[in-house]
């Protein structure tokens, strides 16, 4: 009698495992063509990003290669040279680099303290109500065109920093008028992405420095900023490699013409390395011209620096990441 009860589990047993295999390869067999179609088309959508972005490395340093290879200048005098003088042969990059740098710091100088002011309060402060209310009236400003911050620096910002520090020191067009703007513009971004960092905390940090008798504003900077650090340091870089890939802004307000000041004075004129290239290709230059090329060089310059800054980002989220379980 046992024996025909173990043999009789011994044949459910089988029974149900032939049955569940059989299930499971129903299961994967199963035809899906809607999502195998939108898996076809991610597919296709990161190729076409990968060779889109190859495309660009293929132009920028061919033609950026027909410009050092022209005779009249070459990568090391394009990289130290204070002078930048087409009509005269002169390609130095360190002034138009010179002039990005300054618009970027200025703008960082702007954008970070309240971006990360704004980001604190919102994550931290505001109730959800104003929360709900003030950040999309914040990431207007993102909205705005780029062309509509340029006048505004021309026309609203310089005007007051000249009845600030003078008009004999501020040049119509300058330097700080076109950074702080820059930052203004660039305020949306690091907010929100700081913002979004702080909220990603676990709510049970917060509880337990409260446990430990910790205000407020003690639970936020030994706590929480610490664990947010790296989406707050990321926010902060991709900040600057937005300002430092800003056009309109620096070609409207900043001025034309290189300019190599040292030390660096925020308020006279001053050409960025995107300004200069809005500015001459708007020209009439002629295709494979010295001055056509040597706009290639500019925006590998420019590739370079943003590369090296979305590399850094990936390394400050990596090395500071906090990991909750």
């Amino acid at each position: 009698m046992q024996t025909q009860l173990e043999a009789g589990r011994e044949i459910s047993r089988v029974q149900s495992a032939v049955a569940a295999r059989r299930a499971q390869a129903t299961l994967y067999k199963r035809p899906r063509p809607g999502e195998d179609a939108i898996r076809v088309y991610l597919l296709l959508c990161g190729i076409l990003s990968i060779f889109t972005t190859l495309g660009i490395i293929f132009v920028l340093g061919e033609e950026s290669l027909r410009f050092f290879t022209s005779g009249v200048t070459n990568a090391v005098e394009f990289l130290t040279s204070i002078k930048w003088q087409p009509q005269a042969g002169e390609f130095g990059i360190l002034p138009l680099l010179e002039s990005t740098l300054m618009t970027s710091f200025m703008a960082m100088l702007v954008a970070i303290p309240l971006g990360l002011g704004s980001a604190i309060y919102l994550a931290e402060y505001a109730p959800s109500r104003v929360r709900s209310t003030m950040k999309p009236i914040l990431e207007v400003l993102a909205g705005i065109p780029t062309v509509v911050y340029g006048y505004f620096a021309l026309t609203f910002m310089t005007p007051a920093l000249r009845g600030i520090f003078g008009q004999d020191a501020v040049q119509i067009y300058n330097t700080a008028a076109a950074g702080i703007v820059m930052g203004i513009m660039i305020l949306p971004t690091i907010s929100s992405m700081a913002e979004d960092a702080l909220s990603s905390v676990p709510r049970s940090l917060r509880e337990a420095s409260y446990g430990l008798g910790a205000t407020r504003f003690e639970t936020i900077v030994k706590v929480v900023l610490p664990a947010a650090l790296s989406g707050i340091l990321a926010a902060f870089i991709i900040g600057i490699s937005r300002a430092v890939g800003e056009t309109m802004i620096v070609a409207l307000a900043a001025g034309a013409g290189s300019n190599w000041s040292f030390p660096p004075n925020f308020f006279v004129a001053a050409e960025t390395m995107t300004g200069h290239i809005a500015r001459i290709s708007g020209g009439d230059l002629s295709y494979d011209s010295v001055d056509y090329n040597s706009l290639f060089a500019i925006g590998l310059m420019l590739f370079f620096i943003t590369l090296g800054l979305n590399l850094l980002s990936q390394w400050v989220s990596k090395r500071f990441r906090e990991v909750y379980q």
